[in-house]
């Protein structure tokens, strides 16, 4: 499992790390049609920011010097993605 974790980390992080410089470049260029974080939406970056949680949840687990089984460590790191969707959620309200 601590693969899967490790796949889904990479791709969530590298995701939203492509979304920030890519908004930053459109930003600068002076080109928001251009702007990834508003032509992937919202559902995207919480998808990104869900993949990014798992992995890091499943990965944390995996690596406690609790010794979980890969079984809690499983549902640790779906309640991780679950959060960290809520929380990309929250990032995005807009006042």
């Amino acid at each position: 499992m601590i693969k899967v974790y490790a796949v889904a980390l990479t791709l969530g992080v590298v995701g939203l790390v492509m979304v920030i410089l890519g908004s930053a470049l459109a930003e600068n260029l002076g080109r928001p049609a251009k702007d990834p974080g508003a032509r992937l939406g919202d559902r995207a970056r919480m998808g990104l920011g869900a993949l990014a949680g798992f992995g890091m949840g499943g990965m944390a687990a995996e690596y406690s010097p609790l010794g979980l089984g890969w079984q809690v460590s499983l549902a640790i790191a779906l309640v991780a993605g679950v959060v960290s969707v809520f929380w990309v959620r929250y990032s995005l309200r807009r006042t």
